[in-house]
């Protein structure tokens, strides 16, 4: 007859102890190797395999370790851990330790039945990590079976690879380019979506009716949206109309987030956007009742409170302090941003022939405008947007101008002077709100038909032969300031705005910046994918060279394709604005890519190129820049520029430069008759703006969750998992301890590097799987970050990180394994003499094993969980006096003061391991009030709704496992007589 096992007992099969999970039943055992992680979860069928009941076997006394052994033990327990029994389920099996700000949005969407949440932070502050925590511990509990993300195309690699590489979530990429791939793998009927649990699916792509249909009838039970505020649309009377593409989406968000039960997660860093509707629009897609919500009563905003949450860099660069209303600072958290962003403005001044060539281009301009006049207003606006083209690319790049002035402009094709607009406005104007990147950065066309004019053609033949820093004066001044930048150490990004440019860049500086420089372009010609693997190969290459030569840089040549949403601050830390952009949220969008956590240097380098005397670029610097520069001083954020500004500026400085040409381009614009009302207008409108957005940022401040509660959590957390210190000394210890060269540098950086080419085999492959091969087997210097944003070939000193791990894993099976070859850091016992104590003490490390039942909107999920904990006693084990935590916790920094006797270690270990069944009342005790603990802990964090807890329990499985038994003698003040002794590092 077969044995029936409860969920967490212990079972021995296969040659292995296993842990039996909720999941089994009589006949088919559900199992987890005892320690192991999710992965090697196994199932055995007792009719046809031997499973027998197994008790984890007790230290051996033979086994000794020195004084360090219970703490290395105990620390490289806890990171084995991928299943805490506390209210995080996630926290322990992710690869990225959160810092304790980006806790705030999951307590929050813990206490919802239905999560519905707009994530607003400020760029750069990690809301792609906040949106992983939640859909992580939504899945991880069951109440929620299916995610999708909805972002732009070019993200949508970049969302793939990091919700894999950081939350384990291998999610399928739904783009236009591999859906028909997708589909052919379908059986009939079937939708790819029901089929792919986790997708990451092209916003622009699912918009369409086809696609729409099929997904919002699929939908997964949690969505995610990049970028949200490319997904509403604007009602204002005088707001303007938004753009249809907007109008589809927000048509297909309005269906998704129609569905009550569905989990719904928001992210936008500009949720107002200038427009007040359009944010009303927003909140209704999070709840209905928030779009018409009075946001002026204390009711409505602790009502808004529930659900939106937005903080600047200020509010979390130090967090968790006094100032905060926290006690005192020892939980504080410093995050690495960028304290300080270095910018300066340069000019430079064309050459004689450029100048020629502009004031001629800018004849043709006039006359063209003033032709088309006469002809109506479709021509009128077709010819106002080529004008438009031909004077941007022409202060662009000579590239870009030859390309522009024999190519037809894109709204030549237009049958109305609306069309033209639409067509022409995309290309070439910089909108704050364009949801369209991909394809923006082609040259644009001048001509208006197929063939060239003859005036075009030979404007274009002397555009090209202004190639080269000796007709070029903006790409001699570039070079300068590269040269510059280098020099001091940085590895400059240079935005530009046209492919032609970017590629007559990187064909100009090959060899200019030196031979240690390495340079690579990355344009709207290659995919989103392409892009990535480019800049993946350059820092690659400049590392591997870097790695014997520090002088070696790298630069990087790129257009707005790169500007949002892609993270290069691992490899990058300065901009260069070679083109001016006509508006400066595309600059914040562009700095955001390096200038964002994770950032290694504190300042961050910002120079912006403009043409002094071509007409455009000083006046556009004047209007439109210094001002908003202004509000972000006055604000600390930055203000979206509304687009009808930006249009009346730039438009303005268009209609000033054909009617008077370079030569006024000094006067200002606001000394200008017929457009002071219009500039008046454009500040007011602006200045409302940033009002209605500081307002916002008081009047909706993250009040939901107090630091208080947070820092309760992050205390809880820290005290089952380790904090970053723990981690940190473990890692120097076992490394040395397993013979790796390392070189601590003891700056106050808390960062080492570490060759492990001397460690044992078991090591080293492990860490090349993590940190790659050829690191490894060339027994380079791997550097050990205290920072969890970290760069290829780097660990961060956190108990998440994979190299961490393989090193923890080695160091828990070394321990429990005696005949493992090599050194073993750790051991089960140890016996010390030590004046740390007066009293005989012992020092238990125990491992409980929990069987937890969580509700959730799916009906009760099973879950066996682990926690590892030190008790401590006084005495001998049947007369025990049980320390508290924080005397138990100080036995770990105990250092043997003295020799031990060799036969009084064996008389000390052996009494303390014959009495652990005298101890077993107690370890039980302890076991139960640690479940109560653990339920008061989930009942806390999901107080705000009493259905997400009716039926939570969290029961003990007896008997826990003793991994550790530690003796600490205390120093006797006389001399003993002699005889063979321990010394302290061996006993």
């Amino acid at each position: 007859m077969s044995l029936t096992y409860t969920a967490g007992s212990l079972v021995a099969a296969r040659g292995r102890e296993w842990v039996v999970l909720p999941e089994s039943a009589p006949d088919m055992l559900v199992l987890r190797p005892l320690g192991g992680s999710e992965d090697d979860i196994a199932a055995v069928f007792p009719a046809f395999e031997e499973v027998r009941p197994a008790e984890f076997a007790a230290p051996s006394p033979a086994d000794l370790g020195d004084q360090r052994s219970a703490g290395l033990l105990r620390t490289a327990l806890r990171i084995g851990f991928r299943s805490g029994a506390g209210p995080f389920r996630s926290l322990a099996s992710i690869a990225v330790e959160p810092r304790a700000y980006q806790l705030v949005p999951l307590l929050m969407a813990l206490r919802q039945r239905t999560v519905r949440l707009l994530i607003s932070d400020d760029v750069g502050i990690g809301k792609t990590v906040e949106a992983g925590l939640i859909a992580k511990e939504l899945l991880a509990q069951g109440e929620a079976t299916r995610l999708a993300v909805l972002c732009s195309p070019a993200l949508a690699e970049q969302w793939q690879s990091e919700l894999r590489e950081k939350f384990g979530i291998d999610a399928e990429l739904v783009l236009a380019s591999t859906v028909s791939r997708l589909e052919r793998g379908l059986e009939l009927g079937q939708s790819l979506f029901d089929k792919h649990p986790y997708t990451i699916i092209s916003t622009d792509f699912i918009k369409s009716t086809r696609h729409r249909e099929d997904f919002v009838k699929h939908c997964p039970d949690l969505v995610i949206v990049d970028e949200a505020h490319s997904c509403v649309a604007a009602d204002d009377a005088n707001g303007g109309t938004s753009s249809a593409a907007n109008q589809l989406r927000y048509e297909l968000l309005r269906r998704v987030s129609a569905a009550p039960d569905r989990h719904l997660l928001l992210l936008t860093a500009t949720p107002h956007s200038g427009k007040e509707s359009a944010f009303r629009n927003l909140l209704g897609l999070v709840r209905p009742e928030l779009a018409t919500l009075d946001l002026e009563s204390p009711a409505g905003r602790a009502k808004l409170a529930e659900h939106f949450v937005a903080r600047k860099r200020a509010d979390v660069r130090e967090y968790l302090t006094k100032e905060d209303g926290l006690a005192d600072d020892s939980l504080a958290e410093r995050t690495a941003f960028p304290s300080d962003r270095w910018t300066k403005d340069e000019p430079y001044k064309l050459t004689p022939a450029y100048r020629a060539l502009l004031d001629d281009a800018i004849a043709y301009a006039r006359d063209r405008v003033a032709a088309a006049g006469e002809q109506g207003k479709r021509e009128a606006r077709i010819a106002w947007w080529s004008v438009i083209a031909l004077l941007r690319s022409m202060v662009s790049s000579p590239a870009a101008a030859a390309q522009t002035l024999k190519t037809r402009s894109e709204s030549a094709t237009a049958r109305t002077a609306q069309e033209a607009d639409a067509l022409g406005s995309p290309v070439a104007s910089d909108s704050a709100e364009n949801d369209r990147l991909e394809g923006m950065d082609v040259a644009p066309g001048a001509a208006e038909s197929e063939e060239a004019g003859a005036r075009l053609l030979d404007l274009s033949r002397r555009a090209a032969a202004l190639v080269g820093p000796a007709e070029d004066a903006k790409l001699k001044a570039l070079t300068r300031h590269l040269k510059s930048l280098i020099a001091d150490g940085y590895h400059p990004i240079v935005f530009c705005r046209y492919i032609p440019t970017a590629e007559y860049l990187a064909t100009q500086l090959e060899g200019k910046l030196g031979k240690k420089t390495k340079i690579a372009a990355v344009t709207g010609t290659l995919s989103p994918q392409q892009r990535l693997e480019r800049i993946e190969q350059l820092a690659a290459e400049a590392a591997a060279e870097e790695a014997d030569d520090p002088a070696v840089r790298r630069v990087l040549i790129a257009t707005d394709c790169l500007s949002e949403g892609v993270n290069l601050q691992h490899h990058f830390d300065a901009v260069v604005h070679y083109d001016l952009a006509w508006n400066p949220t595309r600059h914040d969008q562009r700095e955001g890519r390096v200038d964002r956590y994770g950032q290694k240097r504190d300042q961050v380098r910002v120079i912006t190129m403009y043409g002094e005397d071509n007409g455009i670029d000083g006046k556009v610097l004047e209007v439109l820049f210094k001002k908003h520069r202004q509000i972000m001083k006055d604000l600390g954020i930055s203000v979206s520029v509304p687009d009808e500004t930006a249009s009346g500026v730039t438009d303005a400085v268009v209609e000033w430069l054909l009617l008077h040409g370079r030569q006024g381009s000094q006067e200002s614009l606001f000394d200008l008759d017929g457009h002071q009302e219009s500039f008046d207008r454009i500040e007011r409108e602006w200045n409302s703006a940033a009002e209605r957005e500081k307002t916002s940022r008081s009047k909706y401040a993250q009040r939901a969750i107090h630091p208080e509660e947070v820092a309760r959590e992050v205390a809880a957390v820290r005290a089952a998992l380790g904090g970053a210190e723990e981690v940190r000394g473990f890692a120097l210890e076992a490394l040395r301890d397993l013979d790796a060269l390392v070189r601590d540098p003891r700056d106050g950086s808390g960062d080492f590097t570490a060759q492990v080419g001397g460690t044992p085999a078991g090591l080293r492959d492990a860490l090349a799987a993590t940190l790659g091969g050829r690191l490894v087997e060339e027994d380079r210097e791997i550097p050990f970050r205290t920072t969890p944003a970290i760069g290829r070939g780097e660990a961060a000193l956190v108990r998440t990180d994979p190299a961490i791990g393989a090193i923890a894993s080695y160091v828990l099976d070394s321990a429990l394994d005696a005949n493992t070859p090599g050194p073993r850091p750790a051991r089960r016992c140890g016996v010390v003499t030590t004046d740390a104590v007066r009293v005989r003490t012992t020092l238990l490390l125990v491992r409980y094993r929990f069987h937890l039942t969580l509700p959730s909107r799916t009906g009760e999920r099973q879950l066996v969980a682990e926690d590892a904990r030190l008790l401590a006693y006084e005495g001998m084990p049947l007369r025990a006096r049980w320390l508290d935590d924080e005397a138990t916790t100080a036995l770990l920094g105990a250092r043997a003061t003295a020799n031990t006797h060799e036969q009084m270690v064996a008389n000390q270990i052996a009494k303390d391991l014959g009495g652990l069944p005298d101890l077993a009342a107690h370890l039980t005790e302890y076991g139960t009030r640690l479940a109560a603990e653990l339920d008061a802990s989930h009942r806390r964090v999901r107080k705000a709704n009493e259905e997400i807890v009716r039926g939570l329990k969290v029961v003990p499985q007896e008997p826990a496992d003793v991994l550790g038994v530690y003796v600490y003698l205390p120093q006797q003040s006389a001399p003993a007589a002699s005889a063979p002794t321990v010394s302290g590092a061996e006993a």
